[in-house]
């Protein structure tokens, strides 16, 4: 496990993330340099397309791998400081959305 101990947590992620650069990338390629006609239609286009998107769902596994990888963030719990007014409200809310769940 040596090769894997850099990759640290989300690991899941980083797979997701490195598969679909790998399928966009190659369907980004064979799209822009392969002929692709079918019955006097052409595909090529769609593949472009295609690969831009799996490019783009691979940017959100990059974000979530690089944001589960943070390490030194302390809650402000854990820092001794009340909570603000925003967390207050948020747990509140929470609180009044799971009795009223609760309820019905």
């Amino acid at each position: 496990m040596g090769l894997c101990n850099g990759l640290s947590h989300c690991k899941l992620a980083l797979a997701f993330a490195v598969l679909m650069d790998l399928l966009g990338g190659a369907a980004l390629l064979v799209g822009v340099f392969a002929r692709l006609e079918i019955k006097g239609q052409d595909y090529g286009d769609l593949l472009v397309y295609t690969g831009a998107l799996f490019v783009l769902m691979s940017l959100a596994g990059w974000v979530l791998w690089y944001s589960g990888n943070i390490e030194g963030l302390t809650a402000k719990k854990e820092l001794g400081h009340i909570g603000s007014a925003v967390d207050r409200l948020a747990r509140n809310l929470s609180r009044k959305i799971r009795s009223y769940k609760s309820y019905h």
